[in-house]
């Protein structure tokens, strides 16, 4: 039998296959646009898309069990909105105590989605798609649609200002992190378990429900740290802070690789597909596409990497196959 690359071991065949796409995409953006792979390109991309990095690794979780969660961007907006008028109106302005306020917001909110969808029994999407209106709704009325930026927030901000390495610390740590857990821990073969059968995961032992409740808790929490960041990065904090993004995640996660009924994929993967999505929200303008056709191209772009990354590993899968039966 042939041995795995180094990087296949570390990551597996899909994510060499994914990486390749990326190496593609990347040299015709770089054909188009010759300034985009400069440095301070680069670090912007990441500065800009730490929240979609972020909430990614909590999705990928939740994905992993057969879930989804479509409430993680109003999550962010209410744990944004309250530590940003924690600082408007002088309650807290310490650097830590705001990003523990914020995850703990995040982690009730995300506690809340497990409880129902483990114990209720409701479908994840349902209960999700509720706490979507129920949080946001929170920011609006705690905020009484009033901003909290500019001087409200200005010695917060300078964690997230540019040229600070505030965002790319909680970046790396988030991801060795996440790697650890779902490569080596047990935590993370029972989420994995979860998701392939739920039912031969609990005849197994594996406490369903608790592992259910504890990925909707860490999607909650990675979202309320992604509101701080947010707060922090853009020095301001407002209630209707990415509406709608909540789609760049998921989809982060499907290019990616995560599959929507569960049990499949990475850590890297999840990171790979998030980079794609930064770098075609980044690529777009400079390449000269009009802002109001960019959404079309984004997803054209999207399908295009998705269905090539599923061709590309269907064919290293049967390759794979053919060497194990020589």
């Amino acid at each position: 039998m042939k041995k795995k690359s180094i990087l296949s071991k570390i990551t597996g065949s899909r994510e060499v296959s994914l990486l390749l796409v990326l190496v593609v995409l990347l040299i015709v953006i770089e054909i188009l646009s010759p300034t985009f792979l400069a440095p301070a390109n680069i670090g912007q991309i990441f500065r800009n898309n730490a929240l979609t990095f972020v909430m990614a690794l909590g999705m990928l979780c939740v994905m992993l069990t057969a879930g989804i969660d479509i409430s993680i961007t109003s999550t962010l907006a209410f744990a944004g909105m309250t530590i940003g008028l924690l600082q408007k109106y002088n309650v807290i302005h310490n650097t830590f105590l705001l990003f523990v306020v914020g995850t703990a917001i995040g982690v009730g909110c995300g506690f809340l989605n497990g409880i129902i969808i483990a114990k209720a029994k409701v479908a994840p999407i349902i209960c999700t798609m509720g706490f979507m209106y129920v949080w946001r709704g929170m920011a609006y009325v705690i905020s009484n649609n009033n901003w909290a930026s500019g001087a409200d927030v200005s010695g917060f901000s300078d964690f997230g200002k540019d040229g600070s390495p505030g965002p790319y610390i909680i970046l790396i740590v988030v991801y060795v992190l996440f790697f650890i857990i779902m490569k080596w821990t047990r935590f993370g073969r029972r989420i994995y378990a979860v998701g392939s059968n739920a039912e031969a995961a609990r005849i197994s032992g594996i406490n369903v429900d608790r592992t259910v409740i504890s990925v909707y808790t860490i999607m909650g929490l990675l979202a309320g740290l992604a509101g701080v960041l947010s707060v922090s990065i853009y020095a301001s904090a407002q209630p209707n802070m990415q509406y709608g993004k909540e789609m760049d995640v998921i989809a982060a996660c499907v290019i990616g690789g995560v599959s929507m009924s569960g049990g499949r994929g990475s850590v890297v993967g999840t990171f790979l597909g998030a980079l794609i999505i930064a770098i075609i929200a980044k690529a777009l303008p400079l390449v000269g596409i009009d802002a109001i056709a960019q959404n079309l191209v984004k997803g054209i772009i999207i399908l295009a990497v998705v269905i090539l990354n599923v061709v590309t590993q269907r064919m290293m899968d049967r390759q794979n196959l053919l060497r194990r039966e020589m």
